[in-house]
């Protein structure tokens, strides 16, 4: 009896035939097409960009930040007209209390303002200090030698130092700085005399010049 036909119409028909199933296979196991003459750069493109921008906000944040101090920028601080300067005011009474605390005041005077007994006079209660302007004045400006007498009570410790911008100074201390610190030392303590401006200061500094240190009773003779 004869073996029917692959071809032959009453039996159904495979999907696929062997030989189209091992192409398939080969197909798949063999190498993929290159595709990379069809690569896109706008990924790379991108990246350039995006790189770029992080470097120039790192560089602008170096240069504009201030180290984030909010003594430099301040947030809640008015719009100011172009070209303006910002005037910062400073408290006299702040400025003179820090000069006098770091400089050579509180060693001799101490931060007390009583000073040391016998050898330098207080200036709590001074009536060199809350007296007339025109006497404390020289004094900071030019220096004191000699002994003077403060509440009732003689001493002759060494010289005080000029503090002034004047020639023989060691401090050269401007006018603003020497106003603030008598303005300081005359408020406080229990003082409560007036403020000293520097105008005043200015004002007697052009009339004495280089003044040499003054002396306890060339002072009085002064208004």
């Amino acid at each position: 009896m004869s073996q029917p036909s692959n071809s032959d119409p009453r039996l159904e028909q495979a999907a696929a035939t062997d030989e189209s199933l091992l192409a398939s296979h080969e197909k798949l196991l063999g190498k993929k097409p290159d595709d990379q003459a069809n690569y896109r750069l706008l990924p790379l493109n991108l990246l350039f960009v995006f790189s770029g921008l992080i470097f120039f906000a790192g560089t602008y944040l170096n240069l504009y930040s201030g180290h984030f101090d909010p003594k430099i920028y301040n947030e809640h601080a008015l719009p100011r007209p172009a070209g303006a300067e910002e005037v910062v005011k400073v408290d006299p009474r702040e400025l003179g209390k820090k000069l006098f605390n770091n400089a050579a005041c509180n060693t001799c005077h101490q931060v007390t303002g009583l000073g040391q007994p016998g050898v330098y006079p207080p200036l709590a209660g001074s009536e060199w200090v809350v007296g007339s302007e025109e006497r404390v004045i020289r004094i900071l400006l030019h220096g004191l030698q000699g002994k003077v007498t403060v509440k009732g009570t003689e001493y002759s410790a060494a010289a005080m130092p000029a503090f002034g911008k004047v020639a023989g100074s060691g401090y050269n201390w401007s006018d603003d700085k020497i106003a603030a610190v008598l303005t300081y030392v005359r408020s406080e303590w229990g003082n409560s005399a007036g403020p000293i401006t520097t105008e005043k200061v200015a004002e007697i500094h052009a009339k004495e010049g280089d003044h040499k240190a003054w002396a306890a009773d060339e002072l009085t003779k002064l208004p």
